[in-house]
């Protein structure tokens, strides 16, 4: 993948437009969000969570800086993109973390629309990295056709879960 802003990784700086390995950026950042954005979500809709301004002090750092680094990794196109496609996918984005939710007993309608903001934010993140991780597997970033087919299959799984989700 190529940088669009230069960016320091495991010490050594790349510059705007060098390449960097899928396996330099991918494996940190999943598993980081993934314990974040998990936190996020616990803290939002635990039975005796923290008042809205540290859940917003929490989620809103990390979720500034992680757009930082999106921007600097990815373009200001694609992040661009990602929040035109939450807002385009906030029903599908409700009734996956219902869905989610609905594991533990819990019910999104039960908590005050300001306390899903973070929570949500975090899974607009989340996916976004996941399509972006699948586009650099498949090698789909210069291979126009290759891109069509992981964007078809992105959106067809997406689309899956939502319906699954819905249902369930």
């Amino acid at each position: 993948m190529k940088l669009h802003a230069p960016l320091t990784i495991n010490g050594k700086t790349y510059q705007a437009g060098e390449d960097v390995s899928w396996y330099s950026v991918y494996p940190f950042f999943l598993l980081h969000m993934l314990m974040f954005g998990g936190s996020g979500f616990l803290m939002a809709y635990s039975e005796s969570g923290p008042p809205a301004a540290f859940l917003y002090a929490h989620g809103g750092i990390a979720i500034f800086v992680y757009t930082v680094f999106y921007m600097a990794i990815f373009g200001l196109d694609e992040v661009k993109w990602m929040f035109i496609n939450a807002g385009l996918g906030l029903l599908a984005i409700y009734t996956q973390v219902d869905w989610l939710l609905s594991l533990f007993g819990k019910d999104l309608r039960s908590y005050p629309l300001h306390i899903n903001v973070v929570p949500f934010l975090y899974y607009v993140l989340y996916t976004f990295l996941l399509r972006q991780a699948l586009l650099d597997l498949a090698g789909a970033r210069e291979d126009e056709e290759r891109g069509r087919a992981v964007n078809n299959v992105y959106v067809g799984g997406s689309v899956a879960l939502s319906v699954a989700a819905f249902f369930l």
